[in-house]
């Protein structure tokens, strides 16, 4: 601030003003009590025209108040948005980073990488009050959810932060964004490393307030914050400012030698723009003497009732408020009593160093590069990798603790045996399981009684998933909207539906002369008719010439007959010589042909394939008769078979494929009503009795069922499983 102010009244341009800053110093520390005694003792004895430096939020929280008192700026270049709004402190000015555009930027880079769940890490003091609604909001805008929020008390010992980082080992989550105290940051950090939780998997973001604090700390925060992502405001490297860097650095090592200093750190460059600022606006207000004279006396008994006010403070307020020039971090411009944001870079920490992989501007969001949309630069993750972290991690030490339904008739799909699922749907889920590229530890237990019998219904099991007392079901579980409630279903992996099982009958009964059947009576004696008409046609023309069909009556008739028959298997043996002869007898054979090849195939037919007709076609015909219908036990089919207007004292549960053969079998229930893959299994063991019919009611199939806090442990892996 100082050096502002040589270099604002150096510059020539400024050699005709009137109005000279002074500076009149106190040094508070972090204490709230020692900056508001500090305020008193500048307004009451000092009568400054404006405070410039509460550092923290908490500070400035009273300040901010001894302002609108006193209509006195009270400027900040560094300490945090005071839980009030604008509008109850107008008298409160911060000339640093909005946090608002921060959230926004933090958001932004979250959302680039698709990470849906994020973790605050915050100290639990005023400096996070508007912080964390900003970024909720943010997150929320980009469909990123805030499901905890993680708060350390800034005099935290080590066994209460070794607490906070075990309960976040506890969460699914593994993106944390952090805003807190350079000491406490560094405790933190330092724990964390030792907790295993800065290794490979993990995200850390810091918001800035915290960046700079390998400024300030040096090399024993870049020791244990290896990995992290954070974010900055940031400042066009000019030479302008590279020359005030060079000569802030000698004025720092003349004034404390042998100690050594990153800075100026951000918050210098933003003091520097203040104290310029606070020399422009004090000439622009056209201050006279008379301004400088209290407006009113009051005799209070403490010091803080007599305080006055003054017109040359208002005056300064609005002046400064209006004023805009190029400063040290860019455009100087207050609008709703903050500067205006700023683009943001995003910094990594690598090794001993730290390096700019990206930026963030409010019209490009998250880029490369500030003008155009442009891929960040890779970032090493914890760990040392430059694999984009997924996002979250199974908690530490945490098995998965599978629910099987206890299944005794249909253990092709599921079965419990010796503490391992077995059948189709465990076969399915392992398979999904150890094709996702990370290890997942699960435990399974039946939902039984040891006794041989089920703990309750279906629903009862999928209900455990939403007390926590399983992870998630692995079974023959249908996805039903009442069950999606309580648990997440992962894509149904079997055909879906359910459909009636009826027994079948053969219509047609077999006896000697079945062998008539394929052709009709009609055409049995069309046949005959033309058999005879063929050999008389033949002989008609042949007995003139052919000595073959002349002779006595009795032999003629003979040969008529003969030929005709014989031509049925085409075995005749006449000599046939007149050509007319030769025409009728080769369109004959070629109708012989067709016919025979006919009755063949037809009375194949008839004796090898059975008319088997379903006994019942829809389940109108057996509520009309009054017949009993059976089902599955435990399974959801009775509130169906209710909705389907079926009596509940008709309805019969059965266990297994054998039960639903003998009820069908001997006439016990008309119909089973149940789901198709259900009904599959069934008829490849007796597909010759059984058949389904009717409509196909939908369903969803089977599914996996995960509890809703754990949704993303399971992903979608490409490709297909036979």
């Amino acid at each position: 601030m100082e050096m502002a102010l040589e270099d604002f009244y150096a510059d020539a341009r400024h050699a005709s003003y009137r109005t000279r800053v002074r500076l009149h110093l106190r040094d508070t520390g972090p204490s709230a009590v020692d900056a508001a005694s500090a305020g008193v003792d500048l307004l009451k004895n000092v009568r400054v025209q404006a405070i410039v430096g509460p550092q923290t939020s908490t500070q400035a929280k009273f300040l901010a108040e001894l302002g609108n008192k006193t209509s006195v700026p009270i400027i900040s270049f560094s300490a945090d948005s005071p839980s009030q709004s604008s509008s109850q402190t107008p008298y409160f000015i911060r000339t640093a980073w909005n946090d608002s555009s921060q959230a926004e930027a933090i958001a932004s880079l979250i959302q680039k990488f698709n990470w849906r769940e994020v973790v605050p890490v915050v100290e639990d003091d005023d400096s996070n009050t508007r912080f964390i609604p900003d970024l909720v909001g943010a997150l929320r805008h980009v469909g990123t959810r805030v499901s905890y929020r993680c708060k350390i008390h800034s005099s935290a010992g080590d066994d209460e932060i070794r607490g906070a980082i075990s309960s976040l080992k506890g969460n699914w989550t593994s993106v944390f964004v952090v805003r807190m105290s350079y000491q406490l940051a560094l405790k933190f950090f330092r724990i964390a490393k030792d907790e295993g939780m800065m290794g490979q998997g993990f995200v850390w973001i810091t918001a800035y307030g915290l960046t700079d604090i390998f400024d300030v700390v040096g090399s024993p925060a870049l020791d244990v914050m290896n990995g992290v992502v954070g974010v900055e405001p940031y400042v066009e490297d000019t030479d302008r400012l590279q020359d005030f860097k060079q000569r802030w650095h000698e004025k720092y090592k003349k004034e404390k030698p042998g100690t050594k200093l990153n800075g100026p750190i951000l918050s210098g460059l933003y003091a520097y723009d203040t104290a310029w600022a606070l020399a422009l606006a004090a000439e622009k207000a056209r201050l006279l003497d008379s301004d400088f004279m209290p407006s009113e006396t009051n005799n209070g008994s403490t010091d803080f009732e007599r305080i006055s006010t003054s017109k040359a403070s208002e005056k300064l307020h609005d002046a400064f408020l209006k004023t805009t020039f190029p400063g040290m971090t860019g455009t100087f411009h207050i609008q709703d009593w903050k500067l205006l944001s700023t683009n943001y870079k995003i910094i990594n920490v690598v090794g001993q160093d730290r390096k700019v992989v990206g930026f963030w501007t409010p019209g490009l969001n998250t880029s490369g590069n500030l003008k155009t949309n442009a891929d960040l630069y890779t970032i090493i993750w914890p760990g040392g990798t430059d694999k984009v972290p997924r996002g979250w991690l199974l908690p530490a030490n945490k098995t998965l603790k599978i629910g099987v339904p206890f299944k005794p008739g249909f253990g092709k799909f599921i079965q419990f045996e010796n503490g391992k699922a077995t059948g189709f749907c465990a076969r399915v889920f392992e398979e999904v399981i150890h094709a996702l590229p990370y290890k997942v530890p699960i435990h399974y237990e039946e939902f039984g009684d040891g006794k041989g019998e089920s703990n309750g219904t279906y629903d009862s099991l999928v209900y455990k998933v939403y007390l926590n007392e399983f992870d998630a079901v692995v079974g023959d579980i249908t996805i039903l909207a009442n069950r999606s409630l309580y648990v997440d279903f992962t894509l149904p992996y079997t055909e879906s539906g359910v459909r009636m099982l009826v027994p079948v009958r053969d219509q047609r009964k077999k006896t000697a002369w079945t062998f008539l059947e394929p052709l009709s009576a009609d055409l049995w004696l069309g046949a005959g008719a033309f058999f005879v008409f063929t050999g008389l046609i033949v002989w008609f023309i042949e007995h003139r010439t052919n000595h073959e069909f002349r002779g006595p009556p009795a032999s003629q008739i003979g040969s008529v007959f003969y030929f005709s028959f014989s031509t049925l298997v085409f075995a005749h043996r006449e000599r046939i010589v007149n050509n007319l002869t030769r025409i009728a007898v080769i369109v004959w054979l070629f109708v012989v042909l067709i016919l025979q090849q006919s009755y063949t195939a037809s009375l194949s037919s008839i004796l090898t394939v059975e008319q088997l007709q379903p006994t019942v076609t829809n389940l109108d015909e057996v509520i009309r008769r009054g017949d009993y219908v059976g089902y599955l036990n435990d399974s959801f089919m009775p509130g169906l078979l209710k909705r389907l207007k079926i009596n509940e004292s008709k309805l019969i549960p059965f266990n297994s494929p054998e039960e639903y053969n003998d009820a069908l079998s001997t006439g016990r229930v008309a119909v089973i009503v149940d789901e198709i893959p259900y009904l599959k299994l069934f008829l490849s063991k007796y597909c010759h009795n059984y058949t389904m019919v009717g409509p196909t009611y939908k369903f969803d199939g089977f599914g996996y069922g995960l509890c809703k806090c754990s949704y993303n442990w399971l992903t979608v892996t490409q490709g297909f499983w036979k």
